[in-house]
């Protein structure tokens, strides 16, 4: 009895290791971009007033909410503020102020008020990610979501978003929005 049970146990380890191997190995890495251009520098691109203009998807893929927001980009060496004003097609408006901070080799963090502890990130080629939990108001209650956050630049006006929402590992919808540079 004790031998089949650790077999299964081992079975059981392998598995899941497996499991989590291949799901690294269909996972982007912004190294993967580091020879696409235009090369994207956070300081220059969101430096300035930039529109943008999103959607939120569930995990259908229908669309739930369409958005714009107008931001207001300011650099004092690496240290950076990007403050968003978001208007819903629902009528409703948000603000949200990032502080991030440049750091060595194509690295940033970031912080803001409605994001748990601070968001992670790094630069390579035109490709930027970053990883962060945001504090977000749904049905009169805060729950706590994880955002795998993508950015491409496409040219020195044009940036393309995308971001993953999970909870607890689970999908729960996409955000996809284009930068405009003014």
């Amino acid at each position: 009895m004790k031998r089949r049970t650790m077999f299964q146990r081992s079975l059981l380890l392998a598995a899941v290791a497996c499991t989590a191997l291949l799901g690294a190995c269909g996972t982007p890495q912004v190294q993967d971009y580091a020879k696409e251009a235009p090369v994207l520098e956070l300081r220059d691109y969101f430096n300035g007033t930039l529109d943008a203009y999103g959607i939120f998807t569930d995990r259908s893929g229908k669309v739930v909410k369409r958005f714009s927001v107008v931001m207001n980009c300011t650099w004092q060496g690496d240290a950076g503020v990007l403050d968003e004003a978001f208007t819903y097609s629902d009528g409703s408006t948000q603000r949200r102020i990032w502080r991030l901070t440049r750091h060595a080799n194509g690295r940033y963090s970031g912080t803001a008020d409605d994001v748990v502890g601070s968001a992670e990130g790094q630069q390579s080629g035109n490709a930027f990610n970053w990883t962060y939990t945001l504090a977000l108001p749904v049905d009169a209650q805060v729950i706590e979501v994880q955002f795998d956050d993508w950015m491409y630049l496409m040219n020195n006006k044009v940036m393309i978003n995308k971001a993953a929402m999970r909870k607890w590992g689970v999908g729960l919808g996409e955000v996809t929005l284009s930068f405009i540079k003014r």
